[in-house]
């Protein structure tokens, strides 16, 4: 059977491939550490199962409205005026399958061939294929760590042709951590208005920030720009919530029902149960959601720290997120008993095959000068993986 040309386009997902080798490995008996699913250690929190099982118990288990219940809606409208001061309608909501199926609806609502996207590198691993598989071309923009890994004005105007369609901007940004000041928006904002291109604003590690860094999304540093704008998010990574699949678009009321459309005929709505869920975890304590990112940053704190202290190794400190973003390319070239590392993959081999550390290639993420290691784990975890690594390189030949 001849499969679709478009599948040839991509790849599986690097970063669940390698949590999946890790867990086949530990099924074998090794004992592996686990830096590469981006996924929160901690339980949901109580009040939001709570609000699930009531879900449950009272019958909601039935299909919903396509794009998400009024209930959740509202509940999204108050959030975003709240905590980003942008005003939305019902009709200007969607809620789907979670963030990332947000994105997808949202490029087959968006891009046809012959349209160009704008990618920043580094980037998350599936904004390429969004683009991909709705037959655009991804245009990938290298940032540079000495500035913060962050989009240079300059830069952009450089990548921007008659052909480009729309920029996605992820801040706080997995895999570096990067997150943008309302300055920096500022300046990339003006030339999106100038030229008229699309903005994507991929804001899921939004309440995952550290240090008294505050969070601005691309919609609220200029009024123009909000009818530019469609605002991801989703409850995921902040409420330790990735299974329970809701994330949501605001923005543009065409683009909206453009969303609804697809999404009517590929899923329909998102899980009954989890929306109740969802409702909750928006309008209820922040408590739990709080004292998660405290903890992730002490581990940040920790594993940056010693990361740094490794010869071969260094790291700036993210500002968000729970990863951390390494540069290693001060290792390749140097080789072990049976290889030579010579990019971030055969160094994620060799951490993987050699110490038991499973992290995620930098390539993957469209930098092979890093690897990606999530600290969304246990300190004691954190520390035995680290002290395997600085073990692994100091095994190293030269």
């Amino acid at each position: 059977m001849r499969l679709a040309e478009r599948v040839t386009r991509i790849k599986a997902s690097p970063t669940l491939a390698i949590t999946a080798k890790a867990n086949a490995l530990k099924e074998e008996g090794r004992d592996i550490i686990g830096f590469g699913a981006g996924e929160p250690d901690f339980d949901t929190p109580l009040n939001i199962k709570n609000a699930g099982i009531k879900a449950i118990e009272d019958g909601f288990t039935k299909y919903t409205p396509v794009g998400g219940t009024d209930e959740l809606k509202d509940a999204i409208i108050d959030k975003l005026k709240m905590d980003n001061q942008l005003t939305y309608s019902r009709s200007q909501i969607v809620v789907s399958c979670g963030a990332k199926h947000t994105l997808y609806n949202l490029a087959q609502a968006l891009f046809e061939k012959g349209d160009e996207v704008i990618i920043p590198a580094p980037y998350w691993v599936s904004y390429p294929a969004f683009a991909l598989l709705a037959d655009a071309t991804p245009v990938i923009l290298e940032t540079k760590e000495s500035d913060g890994f962050k989009v240079r004005p300059d830069r952009l105007e450089e990548v921007i042709t008659e052909n480009t369609k729309a920029i996605i901007l992820n801040s706080p940004s997995n895999p570096t951590g990067a997150v943008y000041t309302f300055e920096e928006l500022e300046a990339l904002a003006d030339i999106l208005l100038t030229s008229g291109i699309l903005a994507i604003s991929d804001d899921i590690y939004e309440k995952i920030i550290f240090d008294a860094v505050q969070f601005f999304t691309i919609a609220n540093v200029r009024e123009a720009l909000k009818d530019l704008t469609v605002v991801v998010n989703g409850v995921s990574k902040t409420y330790a919530m990735t299974g329970w699949r809701i994330g949501y678009a605001a923005g543009p009321e065409d683009i909206m029902a453009a969303i609804s459309k697809i999404q009517s005929q590929n899923t329909s709505n998102p899980m009954s149960i989890s929306q109740k869920a969802a409702v909750e975890a928006l309008r209820g304590s922040q408590d739990d959601s709080r004292k998660m990112v405290e903890e992730y940053r002490e581990r940040r704190d920790y594993i940056v720290g010693m990361l740094n202290t490794i010869d071969g190794i260094s790291c700036l400190k993210p500002q968000g997120t729970f990863y951390a973003f390494p540069n290693v390319s001060r290792v390749y070239g140097t080789s072990y008993d049976g290889g030579t590392i010579s990019n971030s993959i055969d160094l994620a081999e060799y951490f993987l095959n050699e110490a038991g550390v499973a992290v995620v290639p930098g390539s993957a993420f469209g930098s092979d000068d890093h690897i990606r290691l999530s600290y969304a784990t246990s300190m004691e975890n954190i520390r035995k993986g680290i002290e395997r690594i600085k073990a692994a390189i100091d095994n190293l030949n030269s």
